[in-house]
């Protein structure tokens, strides 16, 4: 058997060798399309000068694409019987997926009954596609119709395929090869001799390999259940569930890839895929790049997806409910419209009357209009004051409110009070506008108030000259810097976290919220929101606030020309150079705030109005909705279940179950049921499909020796597994937990220091979503589930982390009984 999977071995490696001798052609292609582009630079035409642009681009991304080096390029192989029909698809595939009629044939002989064919057709999947130079495929790409087979093919169901490969590569060496036998009762023969099949099986395989701190993508491991979620079609909403090693993350990402490849110009308008930590982020953000997909999809944690921030702290379980709920809301929009008074006190101009002279030209107009009082002096055509507070005994002056306007004009002197600046203000705010955009209407408001107050409406019979005394009057006021300085401490640009700021003073923020939050709760959340640090929810309050506001309209700013068209005079032929179509690519992308489609893992955790944040992302998009509702660390899931149904609208759904548990071996997924059956009674796990023997670990350990119980318990893991421990503690004690593993304030044996503790990590329970490691230590479960009203849940997330064996580490609150077992693990 050793000679046969060396023979077979060395097969795949000939077959190999091939696909890299075409790929250096095909670089070499790229890079003379490249050098042929850069020589289109010497043409000072600007049409050649696009054409240049066009051509770099698409040679640029072509040459990255193939410079790429996987560890894996070349990944499968599925021998299949003769097709019902001869027709090829654009690959060099054929297309049938049900074998022709005679392909297989029983012993002429009547023997035991078996049958025989022949192998008429092999492929071998891999990243990407790989003609050879007479268009025959040396590679079909994992996502084209032609490969579909590689992962939907099963015994029950084989269609053309008898025999399933995946190969193993690192580099451009063949490292191993395992096979799955489609139609076992079936003798096929390929160039004359008997199809050999090595190995116990792909899936076992891949299970059993040890894991790092990245995720690995599954492309050569898809199962049939997740493949019809990959290749479902995109159009309105495709809704997954399944529990807990099911490869949601994994299918979510390998979707992104699969939608890029099938239509490309659709989704040039960007993928989002919205993760709930930023450890999940790190931890699958190069499985994209090895499918041969990166650049149009963005992967951004929940607490990122504001531009310009990130959240790096937790809130406590009271203030995030409080804050991801959707109570907020009506909170927000108060706090804006409170806050324009507030803002506007600390941003005015101090000192007396802060009178000036506008000059001449409103005496002027009005002359010319026949309205100016000829006693009026025409030096002082019409003066501004605001403020009344001088300032202080310590000469710094105090910053006041503008609470009084005062214009002379046309020989009078206009005044708006403070009674009359608020009912303006109120006015403006009764329209429905952002905030910051009102200020428009805000301006129009003064100056029809002081307008009213000069009695000139009045003066004119004629349409004509009441329209240019009308428009000489506002051009003179609001071209004084006077004015706009008033208007700016009046009415202040807001920004979200200046409001978000303002929030901090508990006595606004319970004027705010009456009727809707309690005194405690507002004690709560003003408390939080006075650290400079951000919360996942805080961002979420950021986004929303954005969208109240509004940002002004400001003017683009005049792009730069390009030195190379200065240097050769064609700036006289293009004053403004047109932008490249990579440069267009980068700012769009940069810009971006809405996208084609978005991807949402882990979407029973997103509260209501981190759910207003993400479909604000995708107003016009395609969605892919992955999670599950079992594993939900949000308190209230109806209530999120309303904000998400919000966000997607009226869209069809499209729902898919994942019911396969590839993670988990049965032991610790019979464990984790029993949290389960606790936290949503009559749910049903997933299935596990391997067994290993290996129980889950208890042990007892007193509360003063918690640390280096922890310590001893990792170590003793690192021992048992090649890969990764994870280390799940309440999220009040991931510090606490990290210094443990490093050993401060321990006297740590040298022998304990020579292991290899970068493969350990301490995680809070609710950083665990997503990720899955070797080994698994549970530290304390009564604490982990007592932390939240969603704590069972989060319980049922940490007991499900690891491939191959789980220590649970109890303590006096967990009272474990003799063996061991924790009271909530037992039956």
């Amino acid at each position: 058997m050793a000679d046969v999977r060396e023979r077979e071995i060395s097969v795949e490696q000939e077959h190999l060798d091939q696909v890299y001798r075409r790929l250096e052609e095909k670089i070499h292609e790229a890079e003379f399309l490249m050098n042929d582009a850069a020589k289109r630079s010497q043409v000072g035409t600007p049409g050649a000068l696009a054409e240049r642009d066009a051509q770099v681009f698409r040679a640029g991304v072509h040459l990255n694409r193939l410079n790429n080096e996987f560890e894996d390029f070349l990944f499968g192989r599925i021998d299949l019987l003769l097709g019902k029909d001869g027709k090829k698809g654009p690959d060099g595939a054929y297309t049938a997926v049900e074998p022709a009629e005679g392909a297989v044939r029983a012993d002429p002989e009547g023997g035991d009954g078996r049958q025989f064919a022949d192998i008429a057709e092999t492929l071998h999947i891999g990243r990407i596609g790989v003609l050879d130079a007479d268009y025959s495929p040396l590679v079909i790409d994992w996502r084209a119709p032609a490969a579909a087979p590689f992962y939907r093919s099963t015994p029950v169901d084989p269609g053309r395929v008898v025999r399933r490969r995946v190969i193993r590569s690192k580099g451009r060496k063949v490292l191993g090869v395992e096979d799955d036998l489609m139609r076992p009762e079936l003798t096929a023969f390929l160039d004359g001799e008997e199809l050999p099949v090595i190995g116990d099986g792909a899936l076992m395989a891949a299970l059993g390999q040890a894991r790092s701190h990245s995720m690995r993508d599954i492309v050569a491991s898809i199962q049939a259940e997740q493949d019809l979620v990959i290749r479902a079609p995109a159009a309105s909403v495709t809704y997954v569930e399944g529990g807990p090693g099911t490869g949601k993350t994994a299918v979510a990402l390998h979707r992104a890839a699969y939608l890029l490849y099938q239509d490309r110009r659709r989704y040039a308008g960007g993928i989002l895929i919205v993760s709930p930590t930023p450890l999940l982020v790190a931890y699958t953000e190069g499985v994209l790049p090895s499918l041969g997909e990166e650049g149009q999809v963005a992967i951004r944690a929940v607490g990122s997806l504001v531009d310009g921030t990130e959240a790096t702290v937790y809130d406590s379980p009271a203030v995030a409910r409080v804050k991801g709920s959707s109570r907020m809301l009506k909170v927000l929009r108060r706090a804006a419209r409170g806050a324009l008074e507030r803002d506007a006190t600390a941003s005015a101009a101090s000192g007396g009357s802060a009178a000036s002279t506008a000059g001449g030209r409103s005496a002027q107009g009005a002359e010319r209009a026949g309205a100016a009082d000829p006693q009026a002096p025409m030096a002082n055509a019409h003066q501004l004051a605001f403020g009344e507070e001088g300032p202080e005994a310590g000469g710094e002056a105090k910053r006041t409110t503008p609470t009084r306007l005062r214009v002379v004009a046309f020989g009078r002197r206009l005044e708006l009070d403070a009674d009359h600046l608020s009912r303006i203000r109120q006015t403006a705010l009764s329209g429905t506008a952002p905030v910051n955009l009102l200020r428009p209407r805000a301006r129009k408001l003064l100056l029809d108030a002081l307008w009213d107050q000069s009695g000139a409406a009045g003066r004119h019979s004629d349409p004509e000259l009441a329209a240019e005394l009308r428009s000489s009057f506002d051009e003179d006021i609001t071209s004084e810097d006077d004015f706009l300085t008033f208007l700016d401490a009046w009415w202040p640009e807001l920004t979200p976290r200046g409001v978000l700021t303002a929030m901090s003073d508990e006595r606004a923020l319970n004027r705010w919220a009456r009727r809707i939050l309690n005194p405690g709760e507002v004690r709560k959340v003003a408390r939080s929101l006075r650290r400079a640090a951000l919360s996942v929810h805080d961002v979420a309050l950021l986004d929303e606030l954005q969208s109240i506001l509004g940002t002004p309209h400001r003017p683009r700013k005049k792009k730069e020309l390009d030195p190379l068209d200065l240097l050769t005079g064609l700036d006289e032929l293009m004053p403004t150079r047109e932008e490249s179509q990579w440069e267009r690519a980068e700012r769009l992308a940069a810009e971006r705030t809405e996208y084609a489609h978005v991807i949402v893992d882990e979407a029973q955790d997103l509260t209501p109005m981190q759910w207003r944040m993400v479909g604000r992302r995708g107003r016009h998009a395609t969605w892919t909705v992955v999670g599950d509702p079992a594993q939900s660390s949000w308190s209230d899931p109806d209530e999120a279940a309303a904000a998400r149904d919000e966000a997607l609208g009226t869209r069809p759904r499209r729902r898919f179950t994942l019911t396969v548990n590839y993670r988990n071996p049965a032991e610790i997924a019979d464990l984790a049921a029993k949290v389960l059956a606790l936290a949503m009674p009559g749910s049903t796990s997933p299935s596990a499909v391997r067994s290993t023997g290996i129980e889950p670990r208890f042990a007892v350990v007193r509360d003063r020796d918690l640390g280096r119980s922890v310590r001893e318990e990792a170590a003793r893991l690192l021992d048992r597994v090649e890969g990764t421990v994870g280390v799940v503690v309440a999220m009040g004690r991931r510090e606490q937990a990290a210094r443990w593993l490093a050993g401060h304030g321990m006297g740590v044996p040298p022998g304990e220091r020579s292991r290899d503790w970068g493969r350990v990590v301490a995680l809070g329970s609710l950083e665990a979503k997503g990720l899955e490691y070797d080994a698994t230590l549970v530290v304390s479960p009564a604490e982990i589930a007592d932390e939240s009203p969603a704590g069972l849940r989060v319980l049922y997330v940490a007991l499900t982390r690891a491939t191959q064996q789980l220590t649970v580490l109890s303590g006096e609150r967990d009272e474990p009984d003799g063996e061991g077992v924790p009271d909530l693990l037992r039956e």
